[in-house]
């Protein structure tokens, strides 16, 4: 069996063979004088580690765990800076798996090197409440940066990650005082590189010139399928290398000095992230599943793993062995941690002497606290019956809110202008120019979702802006920030028909509802300007939830609320806006740019001696966690009339109206045509929402 492999894709790549006499520069966590047969020992640890967990769990994927131990030893004993005893340390390198599904060698590298993870929860890989799922979690699992396995995913967050380095080490580092000065680690395999977001990731990585970032593209030739020649033989180097990357190639993946060296080229690169080609073999030691699909997403089998076992010069008897000397050479993370932190906290303490307000901001940052007074400047807008669009009042109130919070940061998918959320005076981030607030993520809504949630994961405030319409783009991002509990603000704007001229293509109607069966999330679609002054007051004091803030293109009226109540039930979801003396006979339940029709047909049926109520409902997800006194304070269950009124479909509201209940909305695509032909065309008027309330009364 061969341990070496031909390279077939990028061969543009600069290819460094064994024994090119490439001078070895060890990385700066390594010991001076290694044991070789120890380090071969850990290494053979985390492959076997790797094989009899998923082998015991029946599921899983053993081949790349045993193709990349090399590889993840070298990074993790020779160049990651981290303290296994505080994985939230934060001037630690951060180490993404994007390519989770290889989760054992996550696991086995973190076990070994001292995290919060026995050998026990090894053991129960992939099984019920264990901290070992079948993909890594962030928040589950000590030591795991962010949630991955929805491929491509990963290398999308570490450019947000590599983005946040690069702000917090302008903003906050002052002359020798340093706080800010970490790596990004990657790794990443072939359906990373097949899937689109990898390229939106390297393509702005490489345009923002982004050093910080590394990349190592497992080129092992195997998906589940078969030999990648079915469907990919793309030259990845030369993609690479118009990208603007720095693309080093490794011909062994088992060749430990060779990848030290290569690593540490990449290390002194300044000028562009670089991606590693490392070819590798698929299982490498299983004498009959090595370089074939059967060892990517299923157990080898007994047999396999014994016959592994004996090539690695192993116990074939043996199940779960962490021999004594893999453990204790490993574990010298432990104390190597412990000493890099307590100088990074000697240092901090000088700084917090010489920058007290920076050093009061950061320490804010990490606890994911606002600073005094954050929400002073956030304005009350006067009644205004031609009013604006909520993107617009949006806009204003993020600019006052960022003057009070200097780590929101974020952009659009090149639509700025249109979403309105540039951070006024806050500069463009661009290429070493990395102490700006704007971002621009060009026409990639992907990789603006996933870098969002690395750059919340790296403790900033950000945000990322497109129409409702793309949103579509980017769902797994949205998903994996919920899933991670991460406060990511997603601003859609143009969220409706009310589009008007550009027709049904950009014209949302499942969005909405769609957004809202995401668990977790929450959708907030205001329904004037108060009400968006009054969101921003929510979306900037959730800690662990993102949010979807949905926006009008078009104007809407700024409620008197001298008539009508406070905003402020914005907080609750959804609350009593206006009422007629007495007992509701109907409830007209309107949100966004729809709620004007609700309050109209609210004075037209109280006009009439009809007594009605209005709800404003921005947010189903934050009514639902009100008390069952609170929501039938709001939606009495004696009222039956109820008619709600939303410019999309109609699936769901059946929660709020009941089985008696009118929903006034769009179930079909829209059209291209001016925005009042549209609704008056499909009944989004005051005049059809009377008309609907009165035939529930039988008036």
């Amino acid at each position: 069996m061969s341990n070496s492999s031909e390279p077939k894709i990028g061969a543009s790549a600069a290819v460094l063979e064994s024994n090119t006499g490439v001078q070895p520069k060890r990385g700066p966590t390594a010991s001076d004088k290694p044991d070789e047969k120890v380090e071969i020992l850990s290494i053979n640890t985390i492959r076997t580690l790797s094989m009899d967990a998923v082998q015991k769990a029946n599921s899983g994927h053993p081949g790349t765990p045993m193709a990349l131990a090399p590889l993840g030893f070298v990074v993790w004993d020779r160049y990651l800076r981290h303290n296994p005893k505080n994985p939230n340390w934060p001037n630690r390198d951060r180490f993404i798996l994007s390519n989770g599904h290889a989760s054992m060698l996550l696991y086995s590298l973190l076990h070994l090197t001292g995290y919060d993870l026995s050998l026990e929860e090894i053991e129960n890989f992939r099984q019920w409440q264990s901290k070992t799922p079948g993909h890594p979690e962030h928040g589950l699992t000590p030591g795991v940066e962010t949630t991955t396995g929805p491929l491509g995913q990963g290398c999308g967050n570490s450019v947000g990650f590599a983005i946040a380095e690069r702000w917090l080490e302008a903003h906050f580092n002052r002359g020798d005082q340093k706080l800010i000065d970490y790596k990004i680690y990657t790794f990443c395999g072939d359906g990373d590189m097949m899937e689109g977001i990898s390229g939106e990731a390297a393509s702005i990585a490489g345009h923002l010139k982004l050093s910080n970032l590394i990349w190592f593209y497992d080129n092992n030739r195997i998906t589940i399928e078969g030999h990648t020649d079915l469907a990919f033989s793309e030259d990845v180097g030369t993609r690479f290398m118009g990208y603007h990357w720095n693309v080093l190639r490794v011909s062994d993946a088992n060749d430990l000095e060779l990848l030290d060296a290569t690593i540490a080229i990449a290390e002194k690169e300044t000028e562009r992230p670089t991606l590693i080609i490392v070819d590798s073999h698929i299982a490498w030691g299983a004498p009959t599943k090595h370089d074939t699909a059967a060892a990517h997403g299923e157990p080898l089998g007994e047999d396999e793993v014994r016959a592994a076992k004996k090539f690695y010069g192993w116990p074939e008897d043996a199940h779960f062995l962490v021999p004594k000397e893999a453990k204790e050479y490993m574990s010298r993370a432990i104390d190597r941690g412990a000493k890099m932190e307590a100088e990074w906290n000697q240092k901090f303490e000088a700084y917090r002497k010489a920058n007290p307000d920076l050093a009061r901001e950061f320490e804010l940052m990490q606890k994911g606290e606002l600073p005094a007074g954050w929400d002073k400047d956030i304005p009350t807008f006067p009644a205004d019956p031609k009013g604006k669009a909520t993107r617009e009042s949006s806009g204003t109130v993020e600019n006052a809110v960022a003057k009070n919070v200097p780590w929101l940061i974020g952009g659009a998918a090149d639509l700025a202008p249109s979403t309105k959320t540039l951070i006024k005076d806050g500069g463009n981030f661009e290429a070493h120019s990395y102490n700006a607030r704007n971002l621009h993520f060009g026409i990639r809504e992907h990789v603006m979702g996933a870098a969002c949630n690395g750059l919340a994961l790296s403790k900033l405030r950000p945000f990322g802006a497109t129409f409702l319409m793309f949103s579509d783009y980017m769902r797994n991002t949205l998903r994996l920030a919920a899933i991670m509990d991460q406060p990511v603000i997603f601003i859609y704007t143009h969220d409706s028909i009310g589009l008007g001229e550009d027709g049904p293509t950009h014209q949302p109607i499942e969005h909405i509802m769609s957004i809202r069966c995401i668990p977790r999330i929450i959708e907030m679609r205001p329904g004037d300007a108060n009400e968006v002054s009054e969101a921003w007051r929510v979306i900037m004091q959730q800690k662990d939830h993102p949010v979807a803030l949905i926006l009008s293109r078009q104007a809407m009226p700024t409620l008197d609320r001298t008539k009508y109540a406070s905003a402020a039930g914005v907080a609750k979801g959804a609350y009593v806006l206006g009422d007629s003396k007495g007992e509701p006979e109907v409830i007209l339940i309107g949100t966004g740019s729809e709620l004007q029709f609700a309050v109209g047909a609210h004075e037209q049926l109280t006009g009439q001696g009809i007594r009605s109520r209005v709800v404003s409902m921005p947010s189903w997800k934050l009514f639902g966690r009100q008390s069952e006194e609170y929501r039938e304070s709001v939606l009495p269950e004696k009222v039956k009339a109820r008619v709600s009124i939303e410019a999309g479909t109609t699936l769901g509201w059946r929660e709020y109206i009941g089985d008696d209940g009118i929903a006034i909305g769009r179930s079909e695509f829209g059209a291209s045509a001016p925005m009042k032909d549209l609704y008056q065309h499909w009944g989004f008027t005051t005049e059809n929402v009377v008309a609907q309330a009165k035939k529930l009364l039988g008036r």
